[in-house]
């Protein structure tokens, strides 16, 4: 058994975690060279093995551990299989029912160190891919008949295995589908063939590509999700990939880069880096050697993996790195230009709290009001730099101060904040957010493995905001934003407003395993791991039920399809006793006039209606789970939605609303992402972000009446704030 790790060296996170298709997790390159021989595991892995065995299985630091026996085993392999194949497009049943030998033997082989069978799966899994890639290249030959009825039923993730002839019949209307895409956005037969040629080939070497590595992290991860959703093996590369993430920084020059064929490409650069700097790299650059220093041998890299590219390029801040680019515009036989760069500390800009104002008009009984806006797209620290006493740290918390700061010199009239999207981070940082709001008390119960609950405070006097404040989630908003959000709601602190969140109550914290000494060469990764439930300060669990908002906006995403409550080993809801804390106000006597005041006035706002269109619409297609075959049925279906963007386009020229970029131009182009022109891509993403956004904007119209209902009425503003009575527009002392 492993001992537990003192408080002091544990980092606690919280974040929804995204598991993706080991044939994905690479880009792919244009060329099928034969795939590299897979040795079996290695020594680091055989004791990382047997290390997570004692984690997860054998010990009470997990906060839910599960023996480690035949029926866990049959779990796991069901899982490696998912993991590898989760639309059942490569491998057989035959090939399944043979795995079935493993059934009731992974338990044995983990807890050895043996886990050989991972590679023996994958072996089969990478000779099927090849066979299909083949077998689909092989169609592109012919032609289709686009005439009939038939029709390519996409999701087969519920579908049972089938066998080679019925996997033939799905790569068909597969090929069929990816041919009929292209056609209708205008291309000619020789283009298709030679577009889908190179897709194809660019999947296969995706998957020859995938290294011991990877086949070693897929198969821990089977083992980890069997014990819990939000457990996770990262190994050394993806764990550095990680601590980037919840940083918001790295070491480095400062370019986001993808795979485009044999090529690694520039695809966007972070503002302020040494990249952005230099004025030599732009996107659509593409970079064919890297060197080390300003002497080191310059590698060519044509042809490699994107994360190992990355891996030259990154480095000790004040080092520096030589890199050869073509240019964008470049034919790719130009000599290439040499440029040299010193690394630098970049912060990720695109992923930092960043603010906006909405200006809500001005109505019969309401004054103009103008409302401050905080996106917060994750809930970061550098614990590192945190660790060093360096002031400066990236911090959510530092920087949505910062933020409150600009607003209240300002003068804004209240404030949004927005974490839709935001899967979690950092449970330091949801603490001390909260208390950007609150002035002392609980944010937060924890509450650990052997049943021990632990009160999470904010334990800073006042409050960096103590005027109106409402908190927009989503489906999508998960862990530590249901942690704010929670708490903020307790509190009576703000309006919730939007869908109700993910539902994540865990907590997770980082385990080095590295930390351990062992008598093998390597380094082992890190482990995630679940070691307790948080609770609001009421008591309740945001686990399964998520955070209900006050005044709700129509579903986006069900339930059913998304969230907490879909995970079948997800733990269950409870509660516990509440912690003291302070209410500030109770906005229950306002909900039914604000709720109706909502749906009156989106009744009216165009692009409130359009978006609940277009959720309508999506929900209507994701229902379905095919698609037709049939060129006429998909024209029509494409005329109609050119005509719905005409339409649209017109309506706003009407009346005077903001043109929407992103619907510009957007018909489908039959085109994977990696093969779209990248600046064109960075372009779109850019207007998507100044995009008009129809749920921000009646939120802050909903904070404002709340604001209106409040002021005209004292009576009213002492029931619903008894702390301040709403004096001079304060809702929290």
């Amino acid at each position: 058994m492993i001992q537990r790790l003192p408080r002091s060296l544990r980092a606690l996170i919280l974040g929804a975690s995204l598991v993706l298709p080991l044939a994905l997790t690479t880009a792919g390159a244009a060329v099928n060279d034969p795939p590299a021989t897979l040795a079996g595991p290695t020594q680091a892995q055989m004791v990382t093995s047997r290390m997570l065995n004692g984690l997860l299985s054998d010990s009470s630091y997990a906060y839910r551990p599960q023996t480690l026996d035949d029926a866990l085993s049959r779990k796991i392999l069901d899982e490696y299989l998912k993991t590898l194949d989760p639309n059942k497009f490569f491998l057989t049943a035959t090939d399944v029912a043979g795995f079935q030998t493993y059934a009731t033997t992974l338990d044995d082989a983990i807890r050895s160190g043996q886990v050989q069978p991972a590679w023996a799966i994958f072996t089969v899994y990478r000779d099927r891919v090849r066979q299909r890639i083949a077998y689909a290249r092989g169609l592109l030959k012919g032609n289709f008949d686009f005439s009939g009825n038939q029709s390519y039923a996409y999701d087969r993730k519920d579908a049972p295995w089938t066998d080679a002839a019925g996997l033939d019949v799905l790569w068909r209307q597969s090929v069929m589908n990816d041919w009929l895409r292209l056609k209708l956005a205008g291309k000619q037969p020789d283009d298709i063939r030679k577009t889908l040629d190179k897709r194809y080939a660019n999947l296969l070497d995706s998957v020859n590509e995938l290294k011991g590595d990877d086949v070693f992290q897929s198969f821990m991860n089977a083992y980890a999700e069997t014990i819990d959703p939000h457990t996770e093996y990262m190994n050394p590369r993806s764990a550095e990939n990680f601590a980037i993430e919840m940083s918001n920084s790295l070491e480095g020059i400062g370019a986001v880069l993808f795979r485009q064929d044999d090529f690694i490409v520039v695809r966007e650069l972070v503002p302020g880096g040494p990249a952005a700097r230099s004025g030599h790299l732009k996107t659509g650059d593409r970079i064919v050697g890297v060197g080390q220093g300003p002497q080191g041998e310059m590698k060519d890299v044509v042809g490699w993996r994107t994360d190992d590219v990355v891996q030259l390029i990154r480095g000790k801040a004040g080092t520096q790195v030589r890199l050869d680019v073509v240019s964008a515009e470049a034919p790719m036989d130009s000599k290439p230009q040499q440029v040299q760069l010193t690394r630098a500390n970049v912060r990720i800009e695109d992923a930092r709290a960043r603010a906006e104002t909405i200006n809500v008009p001005a109505t019969a009984d309401a004054p103009a009001r103008k409302i401050g806006v905080v996106r917060l797209p994750g809930f970061y620290q550098d614990f590192d730099a945190r660790r060093r006493g360096d002031p400066n740290y990236a911090s959510a918390t530092h920087d949505v101060a910062k933020i409150l700061g600009d607003f209240r010199a300002q003068k804004v009239d209240g404030v949004v904040l927005d974490l839709r999207g935001n899967g979690g981070g950092s449970l330091s940082e949801a603490v001390e957010l909260t208390g950007l709001f609150i002035d002392q008390g609980p944010v937060v119960q924890v509450r650990e493995t052997g049943g021990k609950v632990t009160v999470q405070y904010d334990r800073d006097g006042g409050v960096a905001w103590d005027g109106p404040l409402a908190v927009l989630v989503n489906r999508g908003s998960a862990s530590a934003s249901e942690i704010v959000a929670g708490a903020i709601q307790d509190y009576g602190r703000g309006l919730i407003i939007g869908e109700t969140s993910f539902g994540k109550g865990t907590v997770q914290t980082m385990l080095d395993l590295d930390r351990w000494p062992a008598k093998v060469d390597g380094r082992f990764g890190e482990l995630k791991l679940t070691i307790a439930q948080f609770f609001r300060p009421d008591g309740s669990s945001t686990q399964n039920k998520g955070v209900v908002p006050d005044v709700s906006f129509p579903v986006s995403v069900d339930g059913s399809e998304y969230g907490e409550s879909t995970y079948p080993n997800a733990l269950p809801w409870t509660r516990i006793v509440a912690s003291p804390h302070v209410r500030y106000g109770n906005f229950a006597p306002l909900l039914a006039s604000l709720q109706a005041r909502h749906e009156a006035r989106s009744a009216k706002d165009v692009e409130y209606q359009w978006w609940i269109e277009d959720v309508r619409q999506f929900r209507e297609e994701q229902a379905k789970k095919t698609i037709s075959l049939n060129e006429t049925e998909r024209r029509a279906e494409r005329d109609r939605f050119d005509a719905q963007r005409k339409s649209r386009a017109e309506t706003r020229a009407r009346l005077g609303i903001n043109r929407d970029p992103l619907l510009e131009g957007s018909s489908d182009d039959g085109l994977t992402a990696d093969e779209r022109n990248a600046s064109d891509a960075v372009a779109r993403e850019a207007a998507a972000r100044t995009a008009t956004d129809p749920l921000l904007r009646e939120s802050a119209a909903i904070l404002s009446d709340t604001v209106s209902l409040l002021g005209r009425d004292p009576r009213l503003a002492a029931q619903v704030l008894p702390q301040t009575h709403n004096v001079a527009g304060h809702w929290a002392d």
